[in-house]
């Protein structure tokens, strides 16, 4: 990693529209630690797609270019009552799994699917406040998985 900078580093970060109040609090948690970390907040691509099921497919195209270091996601999948959300969210991550293998572009995620999620007050103000932490988390991962892929370049 001799040649390492992370400032040139270009990230993709793309979100779900739903609950896009919540969903871009990771945003926050992600470029803030990012940041500290030495990457340029301008090289951070938010991408929004319609729902988080569309997410895999976007981050496929955006691998495909060639020009991101690593491309990290957010959605909230919930359980709006018509559907099985578990059945979505396991579709979102192995969609995700798929992209980076065949890419070789690390794909990291924040695609949570909570058990019990109701749109009141209570609810809506713990995911705003754990979506910035689960950001966080996830610019650690995207910093982590960027610099082993440099590592293993050297090799």
């Amino acid at each position: 990693m001799n040649n390492f900078n992370p400032a040139t580093q270009k990230i993709a970060f793309i979100h779900g529209s739903w609950h896009e109040d919540i969903v871009l609090q990771c945003l926050k948690g992600f470029r803030d630690t990012l940041v500290e970390r030495g990457y340029n907040a301008d090289n951070i691509e938010v991408i929004s797609v319609p729902g988080a099921y569309e997410i895999p497919l976007q981050a496929k195209l955006l691998a495909n270019t060639g020009k991101f270091a690593a491309i990290a996601a957010s959605g909230l999948v919930v359980d709006g009552g018509i559907y099985r959300h578990d059945f979505v969210a396991q579709a979102i991550c192995t969609g995700l799994m798929q992209v980076q293998l065949e890419t070789l572009v690390p794909v990291v995620t924040a695609v949570l699917t909570p058990h019990h999620f109701q749109e009141h007050s209570e609810h809506l103000d713990f995911y705003r406040t754990h979506f910035v932490k689960k950001g966080k988390e996830l610019g650690h991962a995207c910093d982590q998985a960027i610099q082993l892929k440099e590592k293993v370049a050297q090799y």
